[in-house]
């Protein structure tokens, strides 16, 4: 399978999960979890609105990030998208860098809302489209953004799940801890265990993640690659190719 065969197999696979939502919001520089919430809006009519800043056509925002925070503030959001440079089993965060704080090497981009949106958002979906023991490890250098709460700690939002090339992890968070769901075709158990660097329960016979639908995928290549054209042009030349040109 190609990379950009991959790649909308993950964009499938993202919009299935939003299926149940009304409005979900998306990163600048994220190209993957923003062609998922554009395909369902346009195949399912749900999530009924998106967001995705940095875009023209598709961000109903006019005030950028602190629009943003009182929407989710206003329990008005439903789902978002979370990454980092480390995500550990506990769905911790680290998006600081590496190393003792604040002498760290390399030093990332910073937490920016990422804890507010975690406390707030009712379904945040980890996605990190590499999957080794660098990025999933077993326990995050700087905790930029916290898995899970104290029970007296009012937390509406929290993880949901953990998407990768390799497979879906769902979070549990009466055990706080993830459990995998499922796992690609174009991957294995033994390559999950291989490259996963904390634990995590799994059955004897994982789920195979389904292929994505045909109409799915055809949707997602004709219209909704024209409006993902807008906002990542040059992810959407790369996936799409002349479709988009």
């Amino acid at each position: 399978m190609s990379l950009a065969d991959e790649r909308k197999a993950l964009i499938c696979f993202i919009a299935g999960l939003l299926k149940d939502c009304n409005h979900v919001a998306v990163g600048a520089s994220s190209p993957i979890p923003g062609a998922a919430a554009l395909l369902a809006k346009q195949m399912w009519q749900s999530p009924r609105h998106v967001n995705i800043l940095g875009s023209v056509k598709n961000n109903f925002f006019t005030n950028g990030a602190q629009e943003l925070f009182d929407c989710a503030a206003q329990g008005r959001m439903d789902a978002f998208f979370l990454g980092g440079g480390q995500l550990d089993g506990q769905a911790n965060i680290n998006l600081m860098g590496r190393g003792e704080y604040p002498v760290q090497s390399p030093r990332w981009p910073g937490t920016f809302g990422s804890a507010y949106l975690y406390f707030l958002v009712p379904k945040v979906i980890l996605f990190r489209e590499e999957h080794s023991r660098r990025v999933l490890v077993d326990k995050v250098e700087f905790i930029s953004a916290p898995g899970s709460s104290d029970d007296h700690v009012y937390r509406h939002g929290g993880p949901y799940g953990l998407l990768t090339n390799k497979c879906f992890f769902h979070f549990q968070k009466e055990k706080k801890k993830f459990r995998l769901d499922y796992i690609h075709a174009t991957s294995s158990l033994e390559d999950v265990l291989d490259n996963t660097g904390f634990e995590f329960d799994y059955e004897d016979i994982v789920q195979t993640t389904p292929a994505p639908d045909p109409a799915l995928l055809a949707c997602l290549e004709t219209d909704v690659a024209q409006k993902v054209q807008e906002v990542y042009p040059q992810f959407a030349e790369s996936v799409f190719g002349d479709s988009v040109k």
